[in-house]
């Protein structure tokens, strides 16, 4: 499967109705981002099971806000609509193998335990 641009109107529904989601924020004139679009490619057809989307830093620059994108490329990914990595600076391809085998491993019944509890804590 081929990447997907992903802009604030796809954004949401994208995350939502997909199981798992990679989104590589980058731009045009970032030199990292560029050496690790090949890279994000390779995955995409390796992975055709999970929607790999970039997102353009420029183009979307109020996405990018709401993300919290302060260094590119920042790779997230989400599985089940939750964000369950958040990293920036550009990987090797054996690195994000790594990042992908992680997410689809995650059981993600104990993932939203884990998240509940932390939002107990924080209102106790």
């Amino acid at each position: 499967m081929a990447t997907v641009a992903l802009t604030e109107a796809t954004f949401e529904e994208t995350i939502k109705s997909n199981d798992i989601v990679l989104l590589d924020f980058w731009a045009e004139w970032c030199a990292p981002c560029r050496m690790f679009g090949p890279t994000f490619e390779k995955s995409s057809d390796a992975n055709p099971d999970i929607v790999h989307a970039k997102i353009d830093t420029e183009a979307e620059q109020g996405l990018a806000a709401a993300a919290g994108i302060t260094s590119i490329p920042t790779l997230m990914a989400f599985r089940e609509g939750v964000l369950v990595f958040n990293q920036p600076g550009a990987l090797q391809g054996s690195q994000l193998q790594q990042v992908v085998d992680a997410v689809k491993a995650l059981d993600m019944d104990d993932v939203r335990k884990q998240i509940a509890e932390q939002d107990g804590a924080k209102e106790a």
